[in-house]
C-alpha cells in the first residue's frame, strides 16, 4: 500500500500532467524506500525540479530554487536537524512574522502544523526541489549543530561554581589541559566546514546583533551562517588560545597560527586579530601545504609564458619578479619555481614576513621588526651564507630593493613580489624606490604579473556566440565574420549554483631585452616599455585571459572582473 504523501504528490503530478497513472503506479511498485521524487528522476521519468515546479503550479504556491535563494540562517536553525529531515522542510526566510516554509511535499499539513507549533510562528509553504532541499538542510546541520545546546552549556558554564564568569586565565588553564568546550566545537565545526568547501580565508565578524561567519571561496566572500552574539567573546578567545595570543590583549591586533590535520591532509592557518567597534573581527587564512607543492605547469600558464619563465629560472644568476595584487597568488607562484630549482646541489635560503609554508630541503627566516630581523638586515646575513637562490617574500622599501639587485647582480638567483599593477610597471616602481634603471635592467631576467580567476564549472557551462560589436570593443582577438564560440557561467548543484568552480592564474611575462634594457636606462615610461615589451613577443594579462576564455576555461565577464 502506498505511503498517503506519497500517493498524494502522486495525484498532484498526474494532475499537472507531469507523469501517466500508468508510469506512476509502475514507479510506485519499484520504488521501496525510496521517496517518489527520486524515484521518477531515477528512471528519467522527470527531473526533481519539474516535479516541484509542477507542485508549485497545482497548489498555487511559489517555486523557490534553494540553490540561488539567499537562505536566512537564522530561520534555517529554528527546527531541529531531524525535524527538517523527517519532513523535508528547511525555512529560509522570515517575512514580517510568518515563517517562509521550503517543502518538497506542501499538501502536507501535518508537516506544517509542527512547524507552527515548535515555531510559534504562522508558516507560509513554498515549493523546492527535493535534493536540493536535502542538500540545504545537510549544510545547515553541519554549521549548526547544537548551536542552542552550546549556548545554554556556556551560560551555565558562566554562572557554574560560585556564581561567576570564569576568568580568562581560568578558560586557558582548561584549555591547555585539554577541556574540549562547547565553544571550541562550534570553532572545529566552522573549520571543518571551511576545509571542505575549499575556503581560502575564514571571516568571523561581530555585527550589532550576531556573529557573522564568511568564507572566501575561490576569491569571492560567501556568508555560511551566523553564531549568536553569546557566543562572539568566548569563540574569538578560543581562536586566539589556539594561535598563541594574548587572549587578555583586546585593545591592539594580533597575530598567529595554528595547524590541524583532516582527513589525513594538513592545513596550516595564518590568523589575524583586529579590534573593531563591535568586538574583534578575526580573519584565518588557510594554507594548504599540497597548494605548494605544484609545478609551474599546473598553475595554468600558456605555453609561450611558461617557456619564457623557465628560461628564466634556469639562469644562475638574475631578479626574477611575481607582480600583482594581495590575494592573486604570487607567493603560491614564487614556491612553484623554487620547487623548479630546489634540489641537493643548490643552498636556497628565503626571508618572508611571515613563513606560511614551512618546507623541507630550504632555510627559511622569518622577519622579527622588533627585533631588528628586517627584510633588509637578513637580506644582507643570507648573502653571507653563500646562497645560490634567494627568496625574499616581499620588497618593500628602497634598502631591500638596492640589496636584492645587487644580489642579482654579484651572482646570486632572487626571486621575489612587488605590488605594481603589470609587469613593465615594475622597473618604474624600482625607480621611484631609488635603484638606478640601469641597475635594474642590468639585474632583471624577467617580470611576472599574475591575477587568478575563478574556472568555468565544467558540468553547467553554457556555450554561445558573442557579438562581434562586443569583441572589437574589447578587442578581443577574433577572425572578422567568424566569432568564436565563447561560455557563459550557469550554475548548478556541483557548484553550488555559482557557475565557477576553482581559480586558475592570468599571466603576463616579460623577459628583459636589450631594447627594454635601453628604454629603461633612458628612464622611460611604463606605457612605453609595455608598448616594447608587446613588440618582444610580451602577451599582456587582458589578452592572456582571452586567449583562455577562447580555451573555455573562464568567461570574459570573469576577466574583465579581475583585469582593468
Amino acid at each position: 500500500m502506498a505511503r498517503p504523501n506519497v500517493t498524494r504528490l502522486g495525484k498532484l503530478l498526474v494532475q499537472a500532467g507531469l507523469v501517466t497513472e500508468k508510469q506512476l503506479e509502475h514507479t510506485l511498485a519499484k520504488a521501496g524506500s525510496v521517496s517518489l521524487s527520486q524515484a521518477l528522476a531515477d528512471a528519467k521519468i522527470a527531473t526533481e525540479d519539474q516535479i516541484a515546479r509542477a507542485v508549485a503550479q497545482q497548489t498555487g504556491l511559489e517555486y523557490v530554487d534553494i540553490g540561488l535563494f539567499e537562505v536566512d540562517a537564522n530561520a534555517a536553525t529554528m527546527l531541529s536537524s531531524d525535524m527538517a529531515r523527517r519532513y523535508t522542510v528547511l525555512p529560509i526566510a522570515i517575512d514580517n512574522g510568518t515563517l517562509v516554509l521550503a517543502m518538497a511535499d506542501p499538501a502536507n499539513i501535518f508537516a506544517i502544523d509542527d512547524v507552527r507549533i515548535v515555531t510559534g510562528l504562522e508558516v507560509r509553504p513554498v515549493v523546492s526541489a527535493e535534493a536540493d532541499l536535502l542538500q540545504a538542510i545537510d549544510k545547515y546541520a553541519a554549521l549548526q549543530t547544537n548551536v542552542d545546546e552550546m549556548v545554554d552549556n556556556v551560560a551555565d558554564s558562566l554562572i557554574a561554581g560560585l556564581g561567576r564568569k570564569k576568568s580568562e586565565e581560568e578558560e586557558a588553564a582548561a584549555a591547555e589541559a585539554g577541556e574540549e568546550s562547547v565553544v571550541s566545537k562550534l570553532l572545529n565545526l566552522i573549520i571543518t566546514e571551511g576545509i571542505q568547501q575549499g575556503a581560502g580565508d575564514i571571516y568571523l565578524e561581530p555585527q550589532d546583533n550576531d556573529l557573522r561567519v564568511r568564507f572566501r571561496i575561490d576569491g569571492v566572500c560567501q556568508e555560511v551562517m551566523r553564531s549568536p552574539k553569546k557566543l562572539q567573546a568566548q569563540l574569538i578567545s578560543r581562536v586566539k588560545i589556539s594561535s598563541g595570543m594574548d587572549i587578555a590583549e583586546r585593545r591592539v591586533p594580533q597575530d598567529g597560527r595554528f595547524g590541524v590535520v583532516l582527513e589525513g591532509k594538513a592545513v596550516d592557518f595564518r590568523v589575524a586579530v583586529l579590534p573593531t567597534v563591535r568586538g574583534e573581527m578575526c580573519v584565518m587564512r588557510l594554507l594548504r601545504r599540497d597548494s605548494i607543492m605544484m609545478s609551474l605547469s599546473d598553475l595554468g600558464f600558456m605555453e609561450s609564458s611558461l617557456l619564457a619563465l623557465k628560461n628564466a629560472i634556469t639562469k644562475p644568476y638574475g631578479c626574477i619578479l611575481v607582480t600583482g595584487p594581495t590575494g592573486s597568488g604570487k607567493s603560491t607562484t614564487l614556491y612553484a619555481a623554487i620547487n623548479e630549482t630546489n634540489d641537493p646541489t643548490t643552498n636556497l635560503i628565503t626571508v618572508e614576513d611571515p613563513v606560511e609554508y614551512r618546507l623541507t630541503g630550504l632555510s627559511q627566516v622569518q622577519v622579527h621588526e622588533r627585533a631588528g630581523l628586517s627584510f633588509a638586515s637578513a637580506l644582507r646575513s643570507i648573502l653571507r651564507q653563500d646562497p645560490d637562490t634567494v627568496m625574499i617574500g616581499e620588497i618593500r622599501d628602497a634598502e631591500t630593493a638596492l640589496i636584492a639587485v645587487e644580489a642579482a647582480l654579484t651572482g646570486h638567483l632572487v626571486l621575489s613580489t612587488l605590488h605594481t599593477n603589470d609587469a613593465p610597471s615594475a622597473i618604474t616602481r624600482l625607480t621611484e624606490m631609488g635603484v638606478e634603471p640601469f641597475l635594474s635592467a642590468s639585474a632583471i631576467n624577467c617580470v611576472l604579473a599574475q591575477r587568478l580567476a575563478r574556472r568555468l564549472c565544467p558540468e553547467c557551462k553554457e556555450a554561445y556566440t558573442p557579438d562581434e560589436a562586443m569583441l572589437k570593443r574589447l578587442d578581443f582577438p577574433y577572425e572578422e565574420g567568424k566569432p568564436p564560440t565563447l561560455y557563459r557561467a550557469v550554475g548548478c548543484k556541483k557548484c553550488n549554483n555559482i557557475g565557477y568552480k576553482g581559480r586558475m592564474g592570468i599571466h603576463e611575462v616579460m623577459t628583459m631585452t636589450e631594447s627594454l634594457e635601453r628604454l629603461a636606462v633612458e628612464h622611460a615610461s611604463a606605457d612605453e616599455l609595455t608598448r616594447q615589451a608587446i613588440r618582444d613577443g610580451m602577451v599582456p594579462l587582458r589578452q592572456d585571459g582571452f586567449k583562455k576564455c577562447a580555451l573555455g576555461q573562464t568567461s570574459i565577464e570573469e576577466i574583465l572582473r579581475v583585469i582593468i
